[in-house]
């Protein structure tokens, strides 16, 4: 039944498009939604990686490969070219500062020791490095990227990375600091 499937999206059949939809949809989505980590943005990713699919079908081969794992590929790459965006890391930017400022705001002793983390941790930095952790270990950026997108040189950030992780660091080993 794969086989026919695949002949016929050679073949350009546009309701093959529409049965490897409905079939492997739901499979790609979650793989997407791991990576992206919003539905909104999985949903939009979704839809570009069938374009992608319908687009490139012909460089499919089958002697390479099953047809999933070549899809889940295609999810893949398009999902981390997405968050590797411009668009969506700048949006992300302006997401997470207004997170962080509203993080800021909550009272400290309603806090719940259970409920604390490493996110939570952050709390106890400055600004400036809350910034420059929240964009290297949270959302993946490499230094010279957080670099740029602050506007401040390379050292700069490599200064506030390894002191935020001082102070963390005693934080985790001792709480009570």
């Amino acid at each position: 039944m794969e086989e026919a499937l695949i002949i016929r999206l050679k073949n350009r059949d546009e309701t093959a498009i529409a049965q490897l939809y409905d079939r492997y949809s739901a499979s790609l989505y979650g793989v997407i939604l791991r990576i992206v980590k919003q539905e909104e943005v999985a949903e939009e990713v979704l839809q570009d990686c069938f374009i992608k699919i319908w687009s490139s079908f012909v460089d499919y081969d089958s002697s390479k490969g099953r047809l999933f794992t070549w899809l889940v590929t295609i999810a893949r790459h398009v999902a981390i070219d997405k968050i590797r965006s411009r668009s969506y890391r700048e949006g992300r930017l302006h997401q997470n500062l207004e997170i962080l400022h509203d993080n800021l705001s909550f009272n400290t002793h309603s806090i719940i020791p259970e409920h604390i983390g490493l996110k939570e941790l952050l709390v106890t930095l400055s600004a400036d490095q809350r910034q420059v952790v929240d964009l290297i270990y949270f959302e993946g950026y490499s230094h010279v990227e957080a670099a740029k997108v602050l506007s401040i040189p390379l050292g700069t950030v490599k200064t506030r990375v390894r002191y935020a992780l001082q102070i963390l660091r005693k934080l985790i080993v001792e709480p009570g600091v």
